[in-house]
């Protein structure tokens, strides 16, 4: 995966682990909305990785083709 979708998913880990220490429910509460937000960031980093491989596998293919005609 990208080193962007690792930042992302440790900062989701991090703002669960504050969730699950807080005492308080505001800022509980304040560390899920975070955890919701980073966790949404990793997947669409990852989705964005996942294109751009699928993106380079194609045009590899591409070439490989141009190159054998």
């Amino acid at each position: 995966m990208s080193q962007t979708y690792e930042f992302y998913s440790a900062r989701a880990r991090e703002a669960a682990a504050d969730a699950e220490a807080a005492t308080l429910d505001n800022v509980r509460e304040r560390a899920l909305r975070s955890e919701a937000t980073w966790t949404a960031l990793a997947t669409q980093a990852r989705a964005v990785a996942k294109q751009r491989e699928k993106i380079e596998t194609e045009k590899a293919a591409e070439r490989e083709a141009a190159s054998a005609s």
